[in-house]
């Protein structure tokens, strides 16, 4: 076992973990259910979250490299995720739900950054959110409307 500190959602965990632990199961372990697991190959983007505001896939990161990091699943995001959901169902992008919250994590990252967000840096920051549901023009729409609204951004 490794003991390891770590945030997450902005409070601090001290617990051992096992070497080949995986950050979902973690998750799981501290009570934090909306990650989901989908593939277990990092290929879907279901088990999204971020680690120091970099979107990773916690079914493929290490629990144990993540000492002294901070994580952020969409409960550490709850008002920002409710209000991008608002959008998702304005646009008709929210059928399922399914992978709304690695897809808003992934919109909380690319608000960080300084340029302005272009159409194109939405469909990147999509890419590897897999969703059965649509074909992402519904999503992307409803992206773009929720960035220009300066209540958000």
């Amino acid at each position: 076992m490794i003991n390891i500190t770590f945030m997450v959602n902005h409070r601090k965990h001290s617990l051992e973990v096992k070497p080949g632990e995986y950050l979902i199961e973690t998750l799981k372990r501290l009570n934090i259910h909306s990650v989901r697991r989908g593939c277990d190959t990092a290929s879907c983007g279901v088990c999204t979250v971020l680690v120091d505001l970099k979107p990773v896939p916690s079914c493929a990161t290490l629990t144990a490299r993540l000492a002294g990091k901070n994580v952020t699943t969409v409960e550490g995001i709850h008002d920002e995720a409710g209000a991008l959901a608002d959008y998702f169902g304005l646009e008709g992008a929210d059928q399922c739900g399914f992978c709304n919250p690695g897809i808003a994590l992934s919109v909380h990252a690319l608000k960080q950054q300084s340029s302005p967000i272009t159409e194109a840096d939405i469909k990147q920051a999509l890419t590897g959110h897999l969703c059965r549901c649509s074909g992402y023009v519904s999503q992307v729409k409803a992206i773009m409307a929720y960035l220009k609204d300066d209540a958000h951004v």
